[in-house]
């Protein structure tokens, strides 16, 4: 993988030389997380090329750290799955993005805003249990961003199952959340809440379905660790 390796011996520098290549614990994350087709992962690493992202998947595979199978049923279509090493990296991960969440500050963090990266996690984050029966639809309006950016719809089916689309999927929507990009990642990784942002969060519709949206919105799963810097 690296053409310039740590040349020790020791099982820190070893592992630092798969998984410390650029990209690759983001990657790791998606994976993780649940993402499995190259599509999807494209999602969680927006600002990661195709190219780039088809390698670091020709490494891990090397490494033994995913799997590349087909899909039954669906000719050509492939999916890549954590192996027993692979799933062996969640604490890992997991303990990298509690760090993270704890350590780096938050102006810091909220430097790096990217729409399509947050509403991807906020779709696979989301809790459909305190939402009624049935389809809810949700639009995000970002009232700042260019209009290719502004406008994203959460739909969550009746079983639970969440969509995300760019796109007016053409169904009547329940709640309306209008807000900008920095305030809604800051309630997304936790440093504030819905009902703190108070003006900054405009919510138009049903306002059950608005009074919940501390339950029911998909936080950061790092979230619950407490800020240390500021």
């Amino acid at each position: 993988m690296a053409q310039h390796g740590y040349k020790q011996f020791c099982p820190l520098s070893m592992a630092a030389e798969v998984l410390c290549t650029r990209w690759t614990m983001v990657l790791l994350r998606e994976l993780v997380a649940g993402s499995t087709r190259f599509n999807d992962l494209r999602r969680g690493v927006p600002k990661m090329s195709p190219t780039l992202l088809s390698q670091r998947l020709k490494e891990l595979e090397l490494a033994g750290i995913i799997e590349r199978k087909e899909v039954p049923g669906e000719k050509g279509i492939f999916e890549y799955r954590l192996t027993e090493a692979g799933r062996d990296l969640r604490p890992v991960v997991e303990a990298m993005g509690f760090w993270g969440q704890k350590w780096v500050e938050s102006r810091l963090s909220l430097k790096n805003l990217d729409p399509s990266l947050l509403m991807w996690d906020m779709r696979r984050n989301l809790n459909p249990s305190p939402l009624p029966e049935g389809r809810t639809v949700i639009q995000f309006l970002y009232q700042e961003l260019p209009a290719s950016k502004r406008s994203w719809w959460l739909i969550v089916e009746k079983h639970g199952e969440v969509d995300l689309c760019w796109y007016d999927p053409g169904f009547d929507v329940d709640l309306y959340v209008s807000t900008d990009l920095h305030t809604m990642t800051a309630i997304w990784m936790g440093l504030l809440t819905v009902e703190k942002a108070g003006a900054k969060v405009s919510l138009t519709g049903d306002q059950a379905i608005g009074k919940k949206m501390q339950t029911w919105l998909g936080l950061s799963p790092f979230a619950v660790e407490p800020k240390r810097a500021a």
